[in-house]
């Protein structure tokens, strides 16, 4: 498997020219990186204005190996070969190395661009890629894969230091300032120092704190915003933070966003795409975007519903105290039913994401989660009404679906006989990382050391738990029956359940699409369609066949055998059916890349049954000959899973309803009545 690298943007607050100056020190030899055994120059060339100059360094690395492994290779250095490109005229140098030793064995290719700050001229930029494919190496490809990003990881974090330790050195010597260059002064020492005053104005200077660069990470801002992460770290945000900004459509997440997901994942960023994607279609098609604006609590809510905000932790969290022995959970869901309740708990969380932003800018240090304080003093059994639990299981699976890493702490107070029983309900569904940062007290436990005062200040422990502070957190009591909703309005209630979304999953497996018929009765019908790219690239098709399709049993099994998750993938089109007799293609094969949202319409031209199928994207083959190429073929052995997930939903328009004439599938947003998720704004 190729491992990658991405570097955020590291800014030096000195010109372009001193950097240089600092940088050709590192040679031909490095006190401060031992590895770095020597480097001998193999190649120069200079422009005949100067201008440009192109090195190349043949370089030894005395990498930290284990000594059997460097016997079995029968090595004692690793030589790169490093190209330095400078162009003093535009300002840059731009470098490119790879590996000389074992290089039909391990591929190792880097590159590294100085250039000047876009915003300011007197600083300057650094950016770095890297990958490492090691394709065979004597059996013991895995523990040279960790060495190498060990010793990478380790020269990444050392690199800055180094280049401002020779600016450092530079600075005592006196030099603080190199010429430009210009046309009449390459015919002058280009590396002559010149001491400059440090009153010398600079040109668009920028705040120490600025937000990142365009579309890149600045690394000053993830330390500052985001904190402190291992350089493989912040290449995994990079790298998924480029990837959404390349395929998803709309605004993409904030980074602390991201990051969350990442974490909640242990930075596997397959992993971690894959939810998050799955979160960003959820948000997409419920507009939780938009909840902190469009949500208003309902009275009964802001009178029974035992929760509020409360000033932050010693940590600067936000701290959410929630009285769930004083709510009158069976009340509340009987007048408001699980939708509303869902909502409120979602635009709490949306406001926690809020606070956290606001706190990080307070307290100057990065705060991505809050503690919540659950008070659990007057829980009994009517709190393990069957109805009640049910909806706070399926408030979890929401919430750790898509709010992944924002609970820092959970303080669980006065916990009472009956909580191991509640407890034994709700910890299968939540995250294991979840659970570990739950801190259970029985009784008046946490009223004495290591209790509350270790995390909250004492000066804001609220008086119903024997502090000082007035707490506004309502104090609960029975929802009067009055208020709860008739068996009337429960049955013809038209708002669906956000958990019971109207858009169905389906995975799909090499050699077993999945396909959904649609009957068409009037022939000018128009069939809509939105769906989004949750893992893997697809190829979506529209057939049409006069005879209805069987419906498969539930159980078959698909390709090689195995039965897709929740029986969720339905194959329709049967084998013995020839396309051009049995059934015919409506419209051009359209290819969807993991993370694309697609929305489109079909204007029905015959009555019948019209088959709409998500098919395996599989390698193209050669044009010249039938065989696959060989790229294609590793390609596909990198792959860890022939599998898809799509999640889509459909609807048949009569055509006076649809507001566009001729509306294909390779267009861009519906314009339909009933597509809602086609407008989405994401986290500004």
């Amino acid at each position: 498997m190729v491992q990658k690298y991405q570097s955020p943007v590291r800014v030096y607050k000195h010109p372009f020219e001193l950097v240089m100056t600092a940088y050709e020190r590192r040679f031909p030899t490095c006190h401060l990186i031992p590895m770095f055994v020597a480097s001998d120059i193999v190649n120069e060339e200079t422009s005949e204005d100067g201008s440009t100059q192109k090195i190349e360094r043949r370089c030894a690395l005395d990498v930290d190996a284990p000594r059997l492994l460097k016997r079995i290779a029968g090595v004692d250095y690793v030589y790169f070969i490093q190209k330095n490109t400078l162009n003093r005229k535009e300002r840059t140098l731009h470098i490119e190395s790879h590996n000389e030793t074992f290089s039909n064995r391990v591929v190792v290719h880097e590159t590294c661009c100085y250039s000047v700050h876009p915003e300011n001229e007197d600083w300057t930029c650094f950016e770095q890629t890297a990958s490492l494919d090691i394709k065979s190496f004597f059996g013991f490809e895995s523990t040279v894969e960790k060495i190498a990003m060990k010793q990478y990881a380790s020269s990444i974090k050392k690199g800055k230091e180094i280049i401002e330790y020779y600016l450092k050195e530079l600075d005592d010597e006196g030099i603080t300032h190199m010429p430009r260059w210009s046309p009449s002064s390459h015919s002058l020492p280009l590396s002559s120092p010149t001491s400059l005053s440090t009153n010398q104005p600079e040109l668009g200077i920028v705040p120490a704190d600025s937000v990142p660069l365009s579309a890149d990470l600045d690394a000053d801002y993830i330390k500052r915003y985001l904190g402190d992460l291992t350089p493989l770290q912040e290449s995994c945000l990079i790298r998924l933070r480029k990837w959404l900004q390349e395929t998803h459509k709309g605004k993409i997440p904030k980074d602390e966003h991201i990051l969350r997901f990442l974490r909640a994942r242990d930075f596997n960023m397959d992993k971690a795409r894959e939810i998050l994607c799955q979160s960003l279609t959820w948000r997409k098609q419920h507009q939780v975007d938009y909840l902190l604006e469009t949500w208003s609590s309902p009275q009964v809510l802001q009178d029974y519903y035992t929760g509020g905000w409360h000033h932050h932790d010693k940590d600067g969290r936000p701290l959410y105290i929630l009285r769930l022995g004083q709510m009158d959970t069976k009340g509340l869901v009987r007048a408001l039913g699980e939708e509303s309740l869902l909502r409120h708990v979602l635009s709490i969380n949306e406001e926690g994401l809020r606070r956290c932003e606001e706190n990080t800018k307070v307290f100057g240090r990065p705060i991505s989660c809050w503690t919540c304080l659950v008070d659990l003093e007057g829980l009994n059994m009517r709190h393990l009404w069957r109805p009640g639990v049910k909806a706070l299981l399926r408030i979890i699976e929401v919430v750790e679906a898509n709010y992944p890493e924002t609970l820092g702490r959970l303080l669980i107070l006065r916990a009472p006989r009956v909580f191991p029983v509640l407890w034994t309900l709700v910890s299968p569904f939540i995250d294991e990382n979840t659970r570990k940062k739950f801190l259970i007290y029985a009784g008046n436990d946490y009223q004495g050391a290591g209790g509350l005062v270790d995390y909250i200040d004492k000066e804001i422990i609220p008086d119903f738990l024997g502090g000082e502070c007035m707490c506004e957190v309502p104090e609960g009591g029975l929802v009067p029956k009055s208020m709860y909703r008739t068996a009337e309005e429960v049955e013809n209630e038209d708002i669906r359940l956000w958990t019971e979304m109207i858009y169905q999953s389906a995975s799909i497996f090499k050699g077993a699409p999945h396909e959904i018929v649609i009957e068409i009765i009037d022939a000018s019908s128009v069939i809509t369609w939105d769906f989004d790219m949750c893992k893997g690239d697809i190829v979506f098709n529209i057939y049409h066949s006069k005879r209805a399709p069987q419906v498969p049993r539930k159980d078959t099994l698909g390709a090689h055998g195995i039965t897709s998750p929740g029986g969720n993938n339905v194959q329709l089109i049967d084998k013995s059916w020839t396309l051009g007799q049995d059934y015919s293609m409506v419209e051009s094969p359209l290819t969807c890349k993991e993370g694309e949202s697609v929305q489109g319409s079909h204007i029905t031209r015959w009555p019948g049954f019209y088959i709409l199928q998500w098919k395996f994207h599989n390698m193209a083959a050669c044009s010249a000959t039938n065989l696959p190429r060989v790229d294609d073929v590793l390609a596909t052995l990198q792959v860890s899973s022939h599998k898809c997930k799509v999640m889509y939903y459909t609807e048949v328009l009569g055509s006076e309803d649809f507001r566009l004439v001729s509306f294909s599938f390779q267009s861009t947003p519906v314009l339909s009545l009933t597509t809602p998720s086609s407008c989405s704004v994401f986290f500004l």
